[in-house]
């Protein structure tokens, strides 16, 4: 069976992330990865937008056991309680995934927060509950709240220098994130093959885990990932089109129909976004070349100037499409390993699998090239 540092550090059985993805909650999803064994994660981001898109609130709330009268602290302490009471007997392991970029720090600490009370207020919970994972925003200035509170802290960085600035902040384990992935991507194209190894011989010690993301989807990425010297890695397309994920039916759909060279790059929430190739995602390539070229030059733009902003009217436009099933203005992320899916498997089996693949493959290195 296949082991790591990860697993020793979390308790999980198999050294895999399932990502914390948004807009939508991944709230059954997440329950169903962490009882498979790997550690699942709950997004928050569909917490944010309850007055411009609450269709996204509204499916986020039903799985959270929750009202759309109850403020967003009420909604986590009845997510993190669910998705406590669900797994707690499988012995599963779970955390939250919270975006901490500048825009969103009021909504960051008020779910980190939550997460520390209700944890502390039911302390078999740390049995599970063990993971705080912050992503699009700087780290620094995290690590008393969050480590003093006892979590794992995760990071996820597109960068060498980003790397760094975790291990100076006292992250506990850096998810390296090449340009593969899907949704939110870097601002300027450094994928996996470069981008993990860099951050391992950088950052990687007794202390300081490191995780690849982007491109990672089955046993032979995964074992590719701790070939390369990561401790686990991290998928979330590849978890976005299982049985019980909560993205909508047309969203899983388009990742197992997609074909060779099925996606590209645009402008999303918070900056670049990887998309399935549809007219509707051409359609806002070029508008995006168009209006913030920085998102293919490398350089971020104003999130604020109208042009930005028409963009991401336009994005949620298209997100709106997809929960009404609108096929024909319906806009889908999802990683360059899109093209790579063609299942649409529970998650357990989909686990075993790829833990098996992996086994095998690595098996197999050893006996061809150092028997």
């Amino acid at each position: 069976m296949i082991k790591s540092r990860l697993c020793e550090m979390l308790g999980t059985k198999y050294p895999i992330i399932q990502a914390g993805m948004g807009p939508f909650s991944n709230n059954n999803l997440c329950v169903a990865a962490a009882n498979a064994g790997v550690l699942g994660l709950l997004s928050t981001s569909g917490l944010f937008d309850k007055e411009t898109q609450p269709w996204i609130y509204e499916a986020f709330i039903q799985t959270a056991e929750s009202t759309m009268e109850d403020d967003m602290a009420t909604v986590m302490e009845k997510l993190l309680k669910r998705t406590y009471r669900l797994t707690k007997d499988q012995g599963g392991i779970f955390g939250i995934n919270v975006m901490v970029s500048a825009e969103l720090i009021k909504q960051a600490n008020i779910i980190v927060d939550t997460a520390i009370r209700v944890r502390e207020e039911n302390p078999d919970m740390k049995n599970n509950f063990k993971v705080i994972f912050t992503s699009a925003g700087d780290p620094v200035g995290w690590k008393d709240k969050i480590k003093g509170a006892g979590f794992t802290w995760m990071h996820v960085v597109p960068s060498v220098k980003g790397a760094q600035r975790c291990k100076k902040a006292g992250v506990d384990v850096i998810v390296a994130s090449g340009h593969e992935g899907g949704f939110h991507t870097s601002w300027e194209p450094v994928h996996s093959m470069i981008l993990l190894p860099a951050v391992v011989e950088a950052v990687s010690d007794e202390k300081t885990l490191v995780c690849g993301a982007g491109g990672f989807c089955d046993g032979k990425t995964l074992a590719a990932a701790l070939v390369l010297g990561a401790d686990g890695a991290q998928m979330g397309t590849r978890f976005l089109a299982t049985q019980e994920s909560d993205f909508h039916q047309v969203w899983k759909e388009a990742v197992v129909e997609s074909g060779d060279r099925a996606t590209l790059v645009a402008r999303g929430f918070v900056g670049p976004a990887r998309w399935i190739k549809n007219p509707r995602s051409s359609e806002h390539a070029v508008n995006t070349l168009k209006k913030s070229p920085g998102i293919f030059l490398g350089f971020p733009d104003d999130y604020a100037s109208p042009e930005a902003q028409s963009l991401i009217e336009y994005e949620k436009e298209c997100i709106h499409a997809v929960c009404t099933g609108d096929k024909a203005k319906a806009m889908m992320a999802a990683g360059e390993c899109a093209q790579r899916i063609s299942s649409m498997p529970k998650v357990a089996d989909l686990v075993q699998t790829i833990v098996k693949e992996a086994e095998d493959i690595l098996r197999g290195v050893q006996i061809k090239f150092l028997a």
